[in-house]
């Protein structure tokens, strides 16, 4: 009885790390289905290992019927785990959870076998499932990896990756992210170095014009990596050539008509 009260603790304390709209203990408890079906799903859980099976699908068809949210109580789920919003979620019967995993609404962890056995997903701790994805089959979802919204997950997603898609597929893994994270600090470096910083600094998002500019950066960038390196051979050559400084190209016009157009679209 104890662990069970802690681990509701666990379950509303998480709700403020991860929704901004939350205000109060009290407004969780009582308008939050997602914490609601989580309660009553730990008690459906623990009445289907006892052996009260019938007793505990009841239990769980009553959270069903109050909050809009299905979870077998067969399904093994981790501590802190929070379903924002929650209507539509379906969690199948062999599913696993681990700890501090965050879905949204609309989401599914289904079977794609009549088989018994194992036949739901597997979430590793820290996975984010967006909203309307479908994880379907005894796949693993790695260790902090995100499912996009809609996704249709039919395989396994390695630890730390991002999958989007019908079917879904890997758009950014682990070693991406941390290449795009590197290069990413080379285009500020060296936008820093070129008295640059309206678009360089800019995360690749779906904006055409940053998008063209940061590939422009990355070209600039690999054509004066190799120019150092042939100003470097000249010299030791006996050539006087000064490469230890860039100098800076100025306030960019870019930059001063979008801070202009800003201004005459936003008086204020």
């Amino acid at each position: 009885m104890i662990n069970f009260i802690k681990t509701i603790k666990e379950d509303i304390v998480c709700v403020f790390d991860r929704d901004p709209a939350a205000r109060n203990v009290f407004e969780v408890l009582t308008t939050y289905p997602g914490i609601h079906a989580i309660a009553i799903h730990r008690i459906s859980h623990a009445l289907w290992k006892f052996g009260l099976k019938w007793m505990a699908r009841v239990v769980s068809n009553i959270a069903r019927w109050f909050t809009g949210i299905e979870i077998h109580p067969g399904a093994t789920i981790g501590r802190r785990f929070f379903i924002d919003h929650g209507m539509g979620v379906v969690i199948g019967e062999t599913a696993e959870i681990g700890n501090d995993v965050t879905i949204y609404h609309g989401v599914t962890l289904g079977g794609t076998s009549w088989s018994k056995g194992k036949r739901h997903p597997t979430l590793s701790d820290f996975v984010v499932v967006g909203a309307g994805a479908k994880v379907l089959g005894p796949i693993t979802i790695g260790m902090a990896a995100r499912v996009g919204s809609n996704a249709v997950v039919v395989k396994d997603v390695p630890d730390e990756a991002t999958v989007v898609g019908i079917p879904g597929r890997v758009i950014l893994s682990k070693e991406e992210k941390a290449k795009a994270s590197e290069q990413q600090k080379k285009r500020e470096k060296f936008a820093e170095k070129l008295g640059f910083d309206a678009y360089g600094a800019t995360q690749d998002m779906p904006d055409p014009v940053a998008t063209a500019i940061n590939n422009m950066l990355d070209h600039i960038h690999a054509m004066d990596d190799q120019m150092v390196s042939m100003c470097k051979s000249l010299k030791q050559l006996g050539s006087e050539i000064d490469i230890d400084k860039l100098p800076n190209l100025g306030p960019c016009e870019i930059d001063q008509q979008s801070k202009a157009r800003d201004k005459d679209e936003n008086p204020l």
